[in-house]
């Protein structure tokens, strides 16, 4: 319990610092102990410009956990292209609490190397 109190506390402490606009929206992820959830978010209007997860059929594997950091890259590039064709460059990026590292690193340089910038 102490410690999903903590995560949710630092989430919070994080999020009221990163704020997406119509010019440079947020780019928010999460982590569950499955799959990742990646979604571009326009906070002025509180809409999902462009998401991308491993739910979806053509970045799913064939494991049972879909959470590694090659499953990431797949998520943050496929993300990367979504965005870019609502003719969006520049996000904030939200890593959502998450220490940047490992997965959360690997689904940010996809998403920059397929052009997105942030």
């Amino acid at each position: 319990m102490a410690s999903t109190t903590r995560i949710r506390l630092r989430h919070e402490r994080i999020r009221k610092r990163v704020v997406g606009t119509t010019e440079r929206p947020r780019l928010c992820v999460h982590f569950s102990g499955q799959h990742i959830y990646a979604q571009v978010i326009d906070d002025t209007v509180g809409k999902t410009v462009a998401a991308a997860s491993t739910v979806e059929k053509g970045v799913r594997g064939s494991q049972r956990s879909q959470a590694n950091v090659a499953t990431a890259e797949k998520v943050g590039s496929l993300l990367a292209e979504r965005t870019l064709q609502k003719n969006v460059r520049q996000v904030v990026f939200d890593r959502g609490g998450f220490t940047y590292h490992g997965r959360v690193k690997a689904l940010a340089d996809a998403a920059r190397s397929a052009g997105l910038e942030f």
